[in-house]
C-alpha cells in the first residue's frame, strides 16, 4: 500500500488490554472495580484524566533559512493545491460527461482494449462482495452512497466491457457521473539491494510492526474519531502513554536488538523512498527476491522534506520531485539523515516471499499499474468506479491518462482530494510518480436509477 504513503492505512487495533488490567487490580476487583478500570483507561487515552498524560505531537514548523535541519520539522507540503475546502460531488453535464468519454484511451492506460480491465475489475468485485450490501459507503455533501450501489456500478461495467471499444458512449447511458476536482500524485513499487542477515554493507532496517505499538481510536470533535498510536512506558508513578516513537528515535536505535528486521538495505535513501511508497521490491544477496508491504505507521504525522528543501532555496519551487529529492539527498550525505528525520512518519512493513503477485493494496488485493487508485476513503471509499485524467509529467514522457479507474488503495498521506495513482514498476512509473503533482478531474460513476 501507500503507502504514500503511506499507502493502506491498515494499523493492527492492538487494544491496551494489559493497560487496563493494571488499573483495575489497582482499584479493586469486583463490578466496581471493572468499571472504575474502565473509566479511568478512557480517561487516560483521551487525555483528560487529571494525573494522565496528554498524548499530544507538536505542530511541525519550517525552519528559517540559517538553522539546521535537525533542530525543526516543516508541515505537510502536498497537495499544494488550490482546492475548495470540503470535498464537493458535482452532478456532471452532458456535454462534459461527452467529452470525457471522447478523451477516454485504455491504451494510456496499457490496456490493448477495456476487455483488458477485467482482471482489476474481478479484484474490486471481489472486495465488495465482503462488504455488507447495506453498509453505507460514502455520506457526505448531499451524496448518500451504499456498497450495494457500487457493487452494481461494478457488475454493470463488468457486463459492458465486452461493447465498450465500440460504443464507449455506453458510460454515459448507465452511470451517473458526479465530478471531484482532485490533486493527483502517484506512486510506484521501488526495488531495493538487501541482505536477510547482517553482511557489510547492509545496515539500514526494514522493520516490521513492533508488538509493542498500540493503535485504538478515540472520540474527536463532531461526530469523528482519532486515531491514536501510542507505547505504554512503566514509571515511577505507573504506568502511561505517549506517542510511539518518530523517525529520528528509530533511527538512533530504539527498535534496534529487538529482532524486528525483515531485511537490511544497502542504501538509507532507498528505505525512505520504500516508505513513502509504501511498498515494494528486495533484491537479497543470495538471488532471492521478495515484496515488503505496508503493514502499519508509527502515527505521527507525514512531512513533506520536498518542502523543506523548497522553503530553504535547496530546490526551485518547480523542481520539487523524487528525482530532484534523491539526487540532494546522495550529494549531500553528511545532511542526509538530518533532512529525513524531519518526516517523523515511520512505516513498518511485512514481507511476502517470491514476485508473482502485484503489491497489495487496502483491499488486501493486488493492484493493477495506471488501473488502481489511493483515495481518501471518506472522500472516494475503496471499491468505488473512478473516471479520470491526469497528465503525465513531460520528464516522463508528456501526454495523459484518461481511463477507469478502481479506488483499491489508500494511505496516511492521502487526505481529500488528492488520489494516488498506482504507477507499477520499472523505469517509467518511477518517472511517473515521481514527478506527478497536478490538478486533474475525476468523477465518481454510480449506476443509474430507473
Amino acid at each position: 500500500m501507500k503507502a504514500k504513503a503511506v499507502r493502506g492505512l491498515f494499523c493492527s487495533m492492538a487494544s491496551p488490554s494489559s493497560f487496563a488490567s493494571s488499573i483495575v487490580s489497582s482499584v479493586g476487583s469486583g463490578a466496581c472495580g471493572r468499571a472504575a478500570g474502565a473509566l479511568l483507561l478512557a480517561l487516560v487515552i483521551s487525555g483528560c484524566a487529571s494525573h494522565a498524560p496528554r498524548i499530544s505531537v507538536p505542530e511541525p514548523k519550517v525552519p528559517p533559512a540559517g538553522q539546521g535541519l535537525a533542530q525543526t520539522r516543516s508541515p505537510p507540503a502536498r497537495p499544494a493545491l488550490s482546492l475548495p475546502p470540503l470535498p464537493a460531488y458535482t452532478e456532471a453535464s452532458p456535454d462534459e460527461i461527452r467529452a470525457a468519454i471522447a478523451a477516454m484511451d485504455p491504451r494510456s492506460q496499457g490496456l490493448a482494449s477495456w476487455n483488458d480491465l477485467a482482471p482489476a475489475l474481478a479484484q474490486s468485485l471481489s472486495y465488495m462482495a465482503t462488504r455488507p450490501a447495506g453498509g453505507v459507503a460514502l455520506d457526505r455533501s448531499g451524496v448518500r452512497v451504499t456498497n450495494a450501489d457500487f457493487m452494481t456500478a461494478l457488475r454493470q461495467l463488468s457486463g459492458l466491457l465486452p461493447q465498450l471499444d465500440a460504443n464507449p458512449g455506453l458510460l454515459a447511458q448507465r452511470f451517473r457521473w458526479l465530478r471531484v476536482d482532485t490533486a493527483w500524485t502517484g506512486y510506484y513499487e521501488p526495488v531495493l539491494r538487501a541482505s536477510r542477515t547482517p553482511a557489510p554493507g547492509y545496515s539500514h532496517p526494514i522493520y516490521r510492526t513492533p508488538p509493542d505499538m498500540h493503535v485504538t481510536e478515540v472520540a474527536a470533535s463532531g461526530s469523528g474519531k482519532q486515531r491514536m498510536t501510542y507505547r505504554v512506558v512503566n514509571g515511577p508513578k505507573g504506568r502511561t502513554l505517549r506517542p510511539y516513537y518518530d523517525r529520528a528515535e528509530i533511527d538512533a536505535g530504539a527498535l534496534r536488538g529487538k529482532g524486528l528486521e525483515l531485511a537490511r538495505a544497502a542504501d538509507p535513501v532507498d528505505v525512505y523512498i520504500l516508505q513513502v511508497q509504501g511498498s515494494g521490491r528486495v533484491r537479497f544477496t543470495d538471488g532471492s527476491e521478495a515484496r515488503v508491504l505496508y503493514a502499519a505507521q508509527n502515527g505521527r504525522p507525514y512531512v513533506s522534506i520536498g518542502r523543506i528543501l523548497k522553503e530553504r532555496g535547496e530546490l526551485p519551487p518547480d523542481g520539487v520531485n523524487m528525482p530532484a529529492i534523491r539526487q540532494w539527498l546522495e550529494s549531500h550525505p553528511a545532511q542526509a539523515r538530518e533532512l529525513m528525520n524531519t518526516n517523523p512518519s515511520y512505516v513498518f512493513f511485512r514481507m511476502e516471499e517470491g514476485s508473482a503477485s502485484g503489491p497489495l493494496g487496502c483491499t488486501g488485493r493486488p493492484l493493477t499499474p495506471w488501473v488502481s487508485l489511493a483515495t481518501d476513503r471518506s472522500v472516494l471509499p475503496s471499491g468505488a468506479l473512478v473516471a479520470f485524467s491526469t497528465p503525465v509529467p513531460q520528464p516522463a514522457g508528456g501526454g495523459a491518462v484518461t481511463g477507469l479507474g478502481l479506488a483499491q488503495d489508500t494511505g496516511g498521506a492521502i487526505k481529500g482530494y488528492r488520489i494516488d495513482l498506482f504507477c507499477g514498476a520499472g523505469d517509467r512509473a518511477a518517472a511517473v510518480a515521481g514527478h506527478l503533482d497536478a490538478p486533474g478531474p475525476a468523477w465518481l460513476l454510480l449506476p443509474r436509477t430507473p
